[in-house]
This record gives structure tokens, sequence and C-alpha cells, in this order.
């Protein structure tokens, strides 16, 4: 079959105009096995394939294009770096996107592999079209260009490349092509700029990392939205909060959400702008953010009260964050009754908003009520406890409602609730007490979806896996629990048949 492959190779080499033999050599390697073309790969004549995508032919080039991918897997990335650079350079340049695709996929393996990557890092003209790529119109291009460049700037070689070079000049001109290949270059910057500080500072001497910051603090509220996603980013690591820090960002965010109620368009960069504290609370300390920045955690109490719903859902997503960690809980119970509240308007929601909304109150509630084993004090147990007597009148039957409509995802995010509670005693004292509730959490006729059926057993999982469990439940119960378990999510109980004496 490889013989054919090759020899069909061949004769496309040979003809003018070799569409039949195009689409026998198409059929044919598909039906090749990898290992076998990688055994012939030093016979594989590409060339000529990559001339035949110079004609304005839109089968030919859509034929050669699906033969290239499937004969390049077969060869290495060093060959392809060194005996196809012509190509690869035209490749960036034609006129047809998918051409363009097969080109930059193929300069991603290439930058993937220790000993092909430095031809690349020689070879000028080609970073070059690699960056103009970031500025073409088809978004899996750029994204494919930027991935490539993110990837070539993880070695100091690279960094040098990038912007020790003309190239950071290619950069900037391609920046102004408009406003959203001008946030492609950002979102590479930041990109860059995560991995270490060493590329921060890379990043920071181009002048790049200061325009997005510049754009993030001006006065276009769109811009703004734009740019605090990817300072976002940025703050996920230590070395880029640090630099955020040192620059002044942070205070500057923060006077921003101070003057916001006086901004008609504040609606626009208010929910990211929040997001961002609500990241840095997490990945820092949310004590020393929230007494830091006090504004943070008054706009999150104000946006849970907003009549818009977007306002609701990130405030919603925010305190689930700021609840995820101990500390975290212990910021929001100082605040006292204004937080109870806070969570009666969390049940509310979770009953009456959107589908939507109700799955994000879900997911907070779950995030703020778990607490692991080794955290379960006293007091914590308590506050949970509180915690969740102040969502509603009868939260167990709140949830256990929510758990009952037929919407999977709302199903399987109330189930995550009890999940969440499954391990605290005055939570299984609860479950025990309410009436049917333990036949609920053994019955598999109710979830009828993998992904409720995983939930189900998250939450079965939780309960037999707690010390307390046999005591509260009673043996037998806690018995069915542990025969749930070990017979796995997806079981299905056999069906007893009765054979009748002379029946067929």
């Amino acid at each position: 079959m490889a013989a054919q492959a090759l020899a069909l190779l061949r004769e496309v080499a040979r003809l003018e105009a070799p569409l039949e033999e195009l689409r026998a050599l198409q059929s044919v390697i598909q039906a090749v096995p990898l290992s076998e073309l990688r055994e012939q790969a030093a016979e594989l004549r590409l060339g000529p394939l990559f001339s035949l995508l110079n004609e304005n032919h839109r089968e030919q080039t859509t034929l050669c294009v699906s033969i290239l991918e499937r004969l390049l897997q077969a060869v290495e990335p060093v060959h392809v770096a060194r005996n196809l650079k012509v190509d690869l350079q035209k490749g960036l340049t034609h006129p047809d996107d998918s051409v363009k695709i097969l080109t930059l996929s193929q300069v991603g393996r290439i930058v993937e592999n220790s000993d092909a990557v430095t031809e690349i890092l020689n070879n000028a003209d080609l970073l070059k079209q690699i960056v103009y790529c970031i500025g073409g119109e088809n978004l899996s291009v750029a994204k494919a260009a930027i991935k490539s460049l993110s990837r070539i700037s993880l070695t100091q070689a690279g960094l040098e490349a990038l912007f020790e070079s003309n190239l950071l000049d290619d950069l900037k001109n391609v920046m102004k092509t408009n406003d959203i290949v001008r946030y492609r270059v950002y979102e590479l910057i930041v990109e860059i700029s995560s991995v270490s500080s060493e590329s921060l500072n890379y990043c920071t001497t181009s002048g790049l990392v200061t325009q997005l910051l510049r754009e993030l603090t001006g006065e276009d509220v769109l811009v703004r939205a734009t740019c605090i996603e990817m300072v976002t980013s940025l703050a996920y690591t230590h070395h880029g909060r640090q630099y955020l820090a040192q620059e002044g960002v942070i205070d500057q965010i923060s006077n921003i959400i101070v003057g916001a109620d006086s901004d008609p368009f504040s609606s626009f960069y208010l929910p990211g702008f929040v997001k961002f504290f609500g990241n840095l609370a997490v990945m820092d300390s949310p004590q020393q953010i929230c007494e830091r920045y006090p504004v943070f955690v008054e706009k999150v109490f104000e946006m849970t009260e907003s009549q818009d719903p977007t306002m609701i859902g990130v405030a919603v997503d925010t305190i689930g964050i700021l609840g995820s960690n101990v500390e975290g809980k212990q910021v929001l119970q100082k605040t006292g009754t204004r937080f109870e509240r806070l969570l009666m308007r969390l049940g509310h929601q979770a009953k009456n908003a959107s589908t939507e909304l109700k799955i994000r109150c879900l997911d907070a509630v779950s995030s703020l009520l778990y607490l692991p084993p080794e955290q379960q004090t006293d007091d914590l147990l308590r506050m949970a406890e509180s915690w969740f007597s102040s969502l509603s009148r009868d939260s167990l039957e709140l949830f256990r409602g929510i758990s009952n409509q037929p919407f999977p995802e709302l199903h399987c995010a109330a189930l995550k609730v009890f999940t969440a509670i499954a391990n605290q005693p005055w939570a299984q004292k609860l479950m025990f007490n309410s009436p049917g509730f333990v036949e609920y959490v053994v019955d598999r006729s109710v979830e009828h979806d993998k992904a409720s059926k995983d939930a189900k057993y998250e939450l079965v999982k939780a309960l037999a896996n707690s010390k307390t469990i046999a005591e509260i439940f009673g043996n037998p119960n806690y018995l069915r629990l542990r025969t749930y378990l070990s017979e796995g999510p997806y079981y299905v109980k056999p069906i007893a048949t009765t054979a009748v004496e002379g029946a067929d």
C-alpha cells in the first residue's frame, strides 16, 4: 500500500494537471498506516505537492492540503524545518487559509521539538511571516501563530529573537491593523509574561505591557472591559501580581471601582474589575485583599442587590470564589447580618432566577458550605450550619425540590450542594431526619444521564466515606451506601425473569 502511494506521488510530480492522480493518492494514503509511511519517509518527495499549492485551483489546493496533512505526520519535524523552509514561508503567505493552517501546524510541531526549533529561530523571514499571521482575518490562523510564538518564547534564544530584533517592530506594526489584532498581540504578550519573571521583564522592556496597562486605566470603557481579562490572566502568576502591585495597577483598579458609581457606563467594565479582585483574593490572602481594598467587598454586596442579572451573576461567582477557602469564609462571616441577608438572596435566586443564574447560585452555595474534614472545627461547623439555615426556611427541601426538576444541569448543581455538606455531622442529621431522603440518595432510578449518575455517585461517596455516617444514618443505611459505592455509578440491577413451563 505504501509502495502504491509512493508510485502515485511520483506520478503527481510528473504531470501538469494531476487532479485524477491527486484524488487517487488521497484515497490511498488515508488507508496506509502511519507506521508504514514513516518507514518510507526518506523517499517522500513533498516539494511537488507544495508547488501545486501555488496554482489557483481550489480543488487541487484542497486535495494537496489533505494529502500533505497526512504525509507530513510521517516526517520528522527536524526534516521539515531543514528541507521545507521555502515551502513553509510560501505557505504562510498563501491566500488560502487552509494552507496557512497546514503550515502553522507544522511550525507548531517544529517549535515543540528542541532540535528543530533552532532552525526557525535562525530564520528571520519565517518568524516575520508567523508574526504577520496574527493580523489575518481568520481566527484559527491567528491563534495558531500566537501559540507558536508563545512556545518559541519559552527559551532564552526565543525571547531574544522576539524582543531583541526587528521582530518587535513587526509585532508593533501588526498591532496597528485594528483593535482586534491589537488585543491578539496583548494576549500573546500576557501569555509570554506569565511564564517567568524573566519573560515578564522582556515584555515590560518592550513597552507593550505598559501600553496594555495604559489602555486598562484609560477612558474607553469597552477597551477597559477587554484589557481587564488579560490583566487578570497575568495576575494568576505570583510574579505577575508582584509587578501589578509595584506599578500601582491594583490601586488604580480599586480607584476605578470607587468612581464607578458616578459612571453611567460602568456596567461594561465593572464585572471584569470585580472578578479581578475575587481571583486576587483567593490567590493571595482574602483577608489582606479585603482589608486593603474594602471597596471590593462593598461592591460585591451591592451587586447582589442589583436588578441586572449580569451583575448578580458576577457577584455570586465572586462570593463563591471568595468563600472557597477557610480564610475567605471567615472574612465573609465577619460582615455579620449583611452576609446573612446575602445568603437569603442567594437562596431566593437559586429558586426563582433563570436556569443559568440558578446554577451559578448553587455552585456558589456549594463552594461556601464545603469544609474539608481536617478543617471541621466546632466553630466552622456551626458557621456552615448557620449559613445553610439562612438560605431558606427549609434549605434541605429547597435544594431537594431543585434536584427534582427535569433539567440535568440543575439536578447536578443541587446534588453538588448536598455533596458539599455530606461530610458534616449537622447536615447528615438533617438528611437522616428528612422523610424519604436516604431512599432518594440510594435510588438509582432518579438519574438517567451520565452527568447525573456521576453527581449522585459523588454524593454517595462523600456520605459513605464520612467517619460519622454509620452512627447518624445507622448501620443498615450505611451498608446500603457502601453497596452503592462498590457497585459504581452506572450499575443496573438485573431484571429477574421467570421461566414458564411449555412457553416458547
